[in-house]
């Protein structure tokens, strides 16, 4: 039996302008699009400030989660993109806020831009979600 996939909605969408969903359900998983430091309304939270755009990051993580009938304690896999990997002892100290054990598998790069210039971080997701 095929599974079923079905994008995940959220109103107001910030991403929709780049053509991107916020996320998948397929099955009982949830595929985040990678999320950033963009508030409801489409603008940069934090320019400069990376522990803002943490916040914010994680604050839309939540929200999609949310819409996918999810929450943070139920992701699996993370994978973080940074521009400055400078920032790794405060994203080692943010698991620790944002999750707890057991700890979700993790990849963690330094990469030279974002999508856009003032972005510092940008995180996606797997998750379980409940099944139909």
């Amino acid at each position: 039996m095929p599974m079923k996939a079905e994008v995940i909605s959220i109103d107001p969408d910030p991403l929709a302008p780049y053509a991107i969903s916020p996320g998948w359900k397929v099955g009982n998983l949830l595929f985040l699009s990678g999320q950033a430091a963009i508030d409801e309304a489409g603008a940069i939270v934090g320019a400069g400030d990376f522990a803002a755009q943490l916040e914010q990051t994680f604050a839309n993580i939540d929200r999609v989660l949310a819409a996918g009938g999810s929450n943070r304690s139920r992701i699996i896999k993370v994978t973080i993109y940074l521009t400055d990997m400078a920032h790794f002892p405060a994203i080692v100290e943010a698991r620790r806020r944002y999750f707890t054990p057991p700890w979700p598998a993790d990849t963690i790069v330094e990469v030279r831009a974002l999508a856009l210039p003032e972005l510092m971080v940008e995180i996606d997701v797997i998750a379980e979600a409940s099944g139909d």
